[in-house]
């Protein structure tokens, strides 16, 4: 006989984590009670009830002094609610997907959106999903009872919807769902909800189903996973669901025969099922090898080799080429914590993993990828300690005293005084960046590895103002910086080399202090204007010649112009207006008015606005005449000539007299 069994049988890592936090508890010396059969599989349920586990219908039957356990099916939100009333001890294992789900229903509802849910209305992971659902939502059980739906709401065309389904469903029937709702509606939101486990185990099933004579399922009766691999293997050949071992059926010689099982079956009663087959059906001595090759047990400490199989947010599936289940946690991954476990492995990755903790009694591997790296990594840093090879890294925290690098796996301290380039330097801002670093102490014993930013930066430093003084030149354009500012002007970072804007060279109006035009940490486009090779010291020129406003004024303002002016300031002989930004104007005493006047102030005031004439423009003294006088004198000359030119009135005589009147001659 033939036989061959699915690589993606047994617990999920649902089933696993709710399951291994029921252990963690009874390890703990702690008394357990799960909320509902912590899965569905009455030989666990059993075994943990010998060990004192207690199942409660209700949060409030929970037995004094026990942790309530709520299972990976979740629970409704009023139980939730219950709980935290009753302020009842918790641990949630509610598998993550599902967790998922009741976060789209609860959104749907806030958007507006009517919720389908496809899967069975009376499973408790529907009745818990349903339950937090914030608007209307309708639950069908297959495709037909979706279209028949459809039917009945032909509003629905346009409206506003979200497909979800049981994180168990049948992945062909949701492909039918899927295409049917787009199909009919143009505004519906598709979440594909499924497990990637449960599908790619129904995906195994399938294809074992098709090249096997018969099939076996293992696990219990009243699991929907279960239920549907049954479906699904029944569909191409014949099918048995067994509990466990003692109710394999006899089969004929020659025949080949598949094994999978359902996402709440322990690995042990997979081996017991195994290890029975084995027996009865008396398989060929190759087969009792590979078997026991593939069940033997893992020692702490071991190297295996591993594949990638599977991914959640929490732990990584590893097949490692035996029967046990390996994963690795999300801790035991990478040292970095804050990258995500998709971020660091992908399906199908090979990997040197190390054993961590073995669970004979549930089939389970615990492994880890990250203390392999580090064992390989030692050997890395020792030698870059010996050569003074320049390292890079990510900052990944930071911490009392320094700052902690992550390199290939290593994690490398660097104190304070060593992080940044000058001392006080906020260490806060390193963190998330990548930074390159030389290893100045290790010590396997204690397992540290110190490092020195500062060191790497101050050579690059160097390197760097030695390359810029040799490269450059007066008027050359940078684009750098604003370092720092003092009353007398603008230090400027450009890229290692620090140069200054004096103040007058910072905008072409007086400014009292820098801060007026430029503020620390500005990028500004700057010009060599002058450079002092032996002090090192470079002058800045930030003004443009374009923005000049004596260039303006020629340009726009020749003399002879007439313009407005508002006065600015005021002398014993005269006053000043400015005429444009940045230029001011001297109105002369004697340029006022058209009449003498004692002094400015009996015709003007700072503020007034008045209409003045360039009459002189000294460029190279950078002096201005204005002259409200000469404005006045040209209107009242244009008014005297406008009356000298107009018209003589014409007299009217009246030619009307009384012809009784005589006439003189």
């Amino acid at each position: 006989m033939k036989i061959e069994v699915a690589k993606t049988a047994g617990f999920c890592f649902g089933a696993r984590r709710a399951v291994d936090m029921v252990y963690k508890l009874l390890a703990e010396g702690k008394k357990a009670a799960t909320l509902g059969a912590i899965l569905h599989n009455p030989q666990l349920v059993a075994q943990l009830e010998e060990r004192g586990v207690r199942i409660v219908a209700e949060p409030d039957q929970t037995p004094p002094g026990y942790v309530l356990v709520i299972r990976s099916h979740g629970v409704t939100a009023q139980a939730e609610a219950e709980i935290s009333r009753l302020r009842i001890p918790y641990v949630d294992a509610t598998c993550p997907n599902v967790k998922k789900i009741h976060n789209l229903a609860e959104q749907a509802g806030r958007q507006g959106r009517v919720f389908l849910l496809m899967g069975d209305p009376v499973h408790p992971e529907i009745v818990g999903i349903v339950s937090h659902c914030t608007g209307p939502y309708y639950v069908c059980s297959g495709v037909k009872e979706l279209e028949e739906l459809l039917e009945k709401k032909p509003e629905w065309k346009n409206a506003p919807l979200a497909l979800a389904a049981q994180t168990t469903f049948h992945a062909g029937q949701w492909q039918n769902c899927s295409e049917t709702l787009k199909k009919v509606c143009t505004n519906a939101a598709i979440f594909d909800t499924i497990c990637n486990a449960t599908a790619k185990r129904q995906k195994e099933a399938l294809a074992l189903a098709r090249r096997c004579d018969r099939m076996i399922v293992v696990g219990g009766r009243d699991s929907s996973n279960t239920a549907k691999l049954r479906d699904i293997c029944a569909g191409q050949c014949r099918t048995y669901l067994i509990e466990k071992a003692d109710e394999l059926p006899d089969f004929p010689a020659g025949l080949s025969v598949g094994i999978t099982a359902g996402a709440s079956t322990p690995a042990s009663i997979i081996k017991e099922v195994l290890v029975t087959m084995a027996e009865v059906n008396n398989t060929e001595q190759n087969f009792e090898e590979m078997l026991e090759e593939s069940l033997k047990s893992m020692n702490t400490d071991e190297k295996v080799h591993g594949v990638v199989v599977g991914i959640s947010p929490t732990e990584v599936y590893v097949d490692v080429g035996r029967k046990q289940a390996g994963f690795i946690p999300a801790a035991e991954l990478s040292n970095d914590p804050s990258v995500k476990p998709e971020d660091v492995v992908k399906i199908g990755d090979e990997m040197e993993l190390l054993i961590m903790k073995t669970n004979d009694q549930e089939g389970t591997i615990m492994l880890s990828k990250r203390r392999v790296d580090a064992m390989k990594g030692w050997d890395v840093i020792q030698e870059a300690q010996e050569s003074g090879e320049i390292l890079e890294g990510k900052v990944i925290e930071v911490v009392k005293g320094g700052v902690i690098v992550l390199h290939d796996a290593m994690r490398v301290f660097v104190p304070a005084s060593q992080a940044t380039a000058n001392r006080g330097d906020n260490l806060n801002a390193l963190q998330g960046q990548e930074v390159r670093f030389r290893i100045i102490e290790v010590n396997r014993q204690r397992r540290r590895a110190v490092g020195s930013i500062r060191s790497v930066l101050r050579e690059e430093r160097k390197a760097a103002q030695q390359k810029f003084w040799e490269e450059v030149e007066e008027n050359q354009a940078f684009t750098g910086k604003v370092k720092s500012l003092t009353n007398f002007g603008a230090f400027v970072d450009l890229g290692g080399v620090d140069g200054m804007i004096h103040i007058s060279e910072l905008s072409w109006n007086r400014v009292k202090h820098p801060s007026e035009v430029v503020s620390v940490g500005d990028t500004v486009n700057v010009y060599v204007k002058g450079l002092d090779r032996e002090n090192s010291k470079i002058s800045l020129g930030y003004r443009r010649p374009e923005d000049n406003p004596w260039v303006k004024l020629e340009r726009e303002y020749p003399v002879g112009t007439v313009c407005q002016a508002k006065v600015v300031g005021m002398t014993a002989f005269g006053a000043f207006a400015s005429v444009i930004p940045g230029i001011d104007g001297l109105i002369h005493i004697s340029q006022i008015a058209d009449h003498r006047i004692e002094k400015p102030q009996d015709e003007l005031k700072v503020g007034d606005v008045v209409k003045v004439k360039i009459t002189d423009v000294d460029l190279e003294r950078h002096r201005v005449s204005l002259s409200i006088r000469a404005v006045l004198e040209e209107e009242q000359a244009r008014a005297d000539a406008e009356a000298e030119n107009a018209p003589a009135e014409e007299v009217v005589f009246s030619t009307e007299a009384s012809e009784e009147a005589p006439t003189e001659e």
